[in-house]
């Protein structure tokens, strides 16, 4: 388990708490803990969940939790009066002794001996058993005069309510909506069957059952009821759902019984047996004539349906290597099934800890659609992240006369649909970013690397988080297999912390040209009347840096800093700055965002595929600044630099070789067919190609020549030295060998250099480009001739990494000739 960065013990004869950050800025609930004698094991427990589940937030991971050591059950009000006064009691102890702000200044709390540095940040949000307790907290950090206000809780009665939002149902249904397009399926227009976990009443199940009218939601159970529909008509049960939802304290049985279908019903959980009908029978693939209760709901968890539904509290499926004791949630051992055991196609996490890691990596395995609860439901997180921050910067102003707070509420209340927009384009972007990770298995040796280093240096725990250990990753590499997409969840996580660990001690979060980022983290209404306030933000550097760090991998994968940073030997810090200097001289955000639209328009692994093809040119990109401009990367200076790359894309199909063009166009009439709009087909089929606009550009303003003749210049001498020939021998030799593939990076660049210097020799003459080709091949004839042999020797055996090592040599020769 990890080792929290500060721990705060509470302690009276009538509650024991526990709070456990991993940071100074984190955040994360507080629990009202029914384990009186280990407690401190379950938070320390969750705030490793946290940890992981914050990596798409500010702050860092935190858990708090308590124990009321005399509860008053007497009846249920008199519990629940005990709980919130014990957690008055908790939240008291963590105030006294937190730091808070006044007029800007730091005020330690009174009568309290400090040896630790400033510390002002703490939030809380609610957990299981404290999920109304965010007014309670709110109104103490008021009676304290802590700075946060009423940011001190998110969630309360003025902020953004999470259920009224259906935010973290809404961000599971981004990934549910996903693996449904990699099966083919539109699950907005075309009918699914559904199995569910919860009822109607509760926020992730209920709003989840209304995302989509076409749902056909075959079964669902909770602590009460088994409802069953075997063959449902989605729109009169979706209004059915509907009112259900609207209706306060409705359970399944208040679902109107001439709806449910032929041989379906709502059935107790106390009976002692339900009868099972022929229909049910069919639907969900049941034998028997006679189930109790558990027995019929562990069937409907194997039920061969579109979609399993998470929505409810316990953990219903784990691994066959697991025992029931391992998974700690006793209540559900005579309800859960193993990973391999099920039959539904994809699963969606709304809910938290339904199923194992280890159970989700089996459901994967056998080909099933799964990530991750982190991933599926970190919308509520984030949506709380931005309220708080949001908070924050409001608050500034109602201190100083400004804005009364009445103003700030309504404010607040016009943002809610752009605040949830913003915290849904994570959602939509992480599972994009495992599933291309899934789909290219050629980033598995990148993979290792990052998970051998990562551990080598201690920041990940293989065991804890159910990765691979050696000799499993050994036999995937042999099998041509990868990692699966539970485990890159895992991996896209820690190098989330570690990038933006690296990045909060560095620069970048005060360079100028990042100020950008931090207005785009707040809704348009922010950004168009407090810029100013954005700067003096209490958490501007760490709202940047996590701006920063979700753009740079959720586009670009978990592995591309570990592997630039390898290749070039640069920081972190001048990665991204690369990055962003490629991401915006190609123009990639119009794209991406063309990609996107296509959604449902073209199959999801051709999508991936131009997300990879808009990938691979930006690490090309980011690679060539950082050999070129590595000593000062100026994006704004950058984009004025290389302006003219629109010229030179538009000169490719003239001049780039023959067959290169003809391939080009038969790739552009195949995506074409396949949906993608013309324009973007012939952009993407020719991008590959642009990043030797760098050099040209570069060449032209070295010889203020003219773009058009350097660029024809250029791809004539290519042509000449059958360097695509070359690059396409380099590429085939890429394997899953690091070694082998570092090798052939390197021998990819001396090519280009290569290229470079030769077409600088026939520049150098200053003549116009046909003149120029004809005078630099006399005056080279000597060199380009032994070169032009080496290749004709090589290219009548099949290209080893020795023989191209050759031909390279002699270029390098050609280009080092005077």
């Amino acid at each position: 388990m990890p080792k929290p960065l500060y721990e705060i013990f509470v302690y009276s004869t009538d509650v024991e708490a526990i709070h456990l950050r991993s940071g100074k800025v984190a955040r994360g609930g507080l629990r009202w803990s029914d384990r009186v004698e280990d407690f401190r094991t379950e938070v320390l427990g969750l705030v490793k969940a946290q940890i992981v589940k914050n990596a798409v937030i500010v702050p860092v991971g935190s858990k708090g939790g308590f124990i009321v050591k005399k509860p008053d059950n007497s009846s249920r009000e008199a519990f629940i009066n005990e709980g919130i006064r014990c957690y008055k009691i908790f939240m008291r102890g963590l105030l006294d002794i937190t730091d808070n702000i006044v007029a800007g200044k730091i005020i330690p709390p009174q009568n309290v001996y400090r040896h630790d540095e400033d510390d002002p940040y703490l939030v809380v949000a609610a957990d299981k058993g404290t999920a109304t307790f965010s007014d309670i907290a709110n109104g103490m950090a008021k009676e304290y005069g802590f700075w946060l206000g009423d940011a001190f809780a998110s969630g309360g009665s003025v902020g953004y309510d999470h259920k009224g939002m259906g935010i973290t149902a809404r961000g599971a249904w981004e990934s549910v909506k996903r693996h449904f397009r990699h099966l083919g399926k539109n699950i907005q227009e075309e009918t699914f069957t559904v199995v569910g976990i919860g009822d109607m009443g509760g926020d992730v199940f209920g709003n989840g059952m209304l995302l989509s009218e076409e749902i056909l939601l075959t079964a669902a159970f909770n602590h009460l009821h088994i409802f069953i529909d075997p063959t449902p008509d989605a729109a009169t049960t979706f209004v059915e759902r509907k009112r259900l939802f609207e209706t306060p304290r409705s359970t399944w049985d208040d679902f109107d019984k001439k709806l449910i279908s032929k041989g379906g019903g709502v059935f107790s959980r106390s009976d002692k047996s339900i009868a099972i009908t022929p229909e049910m029978q069919k639907t969900f693939a049941i034998s028997e004539d006679k189930l109790s209760p558990n027995q019929l709901i562990n069937r409907l968890l194997k039920a061969p349906v579109d979609l399993l539904w998470n929505g409810g509290i316990g953990t219903y499926v784990k691994a066959e290597s697991e025992t029931h004791a391992m998974v700690g949630d006793k209540a559900n051992d005579v309800l859960r099934i193993n990973g391999s055991e099920l039959n539904c196609k994809v699963i969606g996490e709304g809910g938290n800890l339904g199923f194992t890691q280890l159970g989700r990596i089996e459901f994967a395995k056998k080909g099933g659609y799964v990530l991750t609860d982190a991933i599926d439901n970190s919308a509520g997180v984030n949506c709380s992240d931005h309220e708080v921050n949001i908070k924050i910067l409001l608050n500034q102003l109602v201190e100083r006369g400004d804005m009364t707070t009445p103003q700030r509420n309504k404010l607040l209340e016009s943002m809610t649909e752009e605040v949830g927009r913003l915290v849904l384009r994570q959602n939509y972007q992480q599972p994009q970013a495992i599933s291309i990770g899934v789909e290219n298995k050629s980033l598995f040796t990148d993979h290792i690397r990052i998970i051998k280093q990562l551990e080598k240096e201690g920041r990940l725990n293989r065991q804890l988080e159910f990765l691979p250990d050696d000799k499993t990753l050994q036999t995937r590499l042999k099998e041509g297999q990868g990692l699966y997409a539970p485990e890159l969840a895992v991996m896209l996580a820690y190098s989330k912390i570690q990038l933006f660990e690296e990045l909060i001690d560095s620069d970048l979060p005060d360079a100028d040209y990042f100020q950008n980022d931090l207005a785009l983290y707040f809704p348009t209404a922010l950004r168009k009347k407090y810029l100013g306030e954005m700067q003096t933000h209490r958490l501007r550097r760490e709202i940047i840096a996590t701006f920063v760090t979700n753009s740079v991998l959720n586009h670009m994968g978990s592995v591309f800093i570990h592997r630039t940073k390898e290749a070039t030997g640069q920081s972190s810090e001048q990665v991204v700055l690369a990055y962003c200097a490629a991401r915006n001289t190609f123009k990639a955000r119009e794209y991406w965002n063309n990609v996107d639209a296509l959604d449902n328009v073209v199959s999801a692994s051709l999508q991936n595929e131009l997300h990879l093809r808009i990938r691979r040119t930006l690490e090309q990109a980011a690679d060539w600044f950082l050999r070129h401009r590595s000593d000062y990367i100026d994006i704004k200076k950058f984009e004025n630099d290389f302006k003219q790359l629109g010229e030179v894309a538009k000169l490719l199909p003239k001049v780039l070789a023959e067959e290169t063009v003809a391939a080009c166009e038969v790739e552009k009439t195949d995506m074409i067919n396949q949906g993608v709009p013309k324009q973007l087909a012939h952009d993407l089929v020719y991008l590959p190609h642009l990043v030797s606009g760098l050099d040209i550009i570069e060449l032209t303003a070295k010889h203020k020549g003219n773009l058009g003749e350097m660029t024809t210049l250029y791809f004539a001498i290519a042509n000449i030295l059958n360097a695509r020939w070359l690059a396409r021998g380099i590429i085939a030799l890429y394997d899953n060998d690091y070694w082998r593939r570092r090798a052939c990076h390197s021998l990819m660049d001396n090519l280009k250099t290569n290229l470079v210097a030769v077409t600088e020799q026939a520049a150098a003459l200053g003549l116009p480009t046909d003149k120029a080709i004809l005078q630099w091949r006399k005056k080279y004839a000597a060199h380009l001739q032994s070169y032009l042999g080496c290749l004709t020797e090589i290219s009548q055996e099949t290209a080893d990494l020795s023989r191209l090592s050759v031909a390279i040599g002699e270029m390098s020769a050609l280009a080092r000739s005077e």
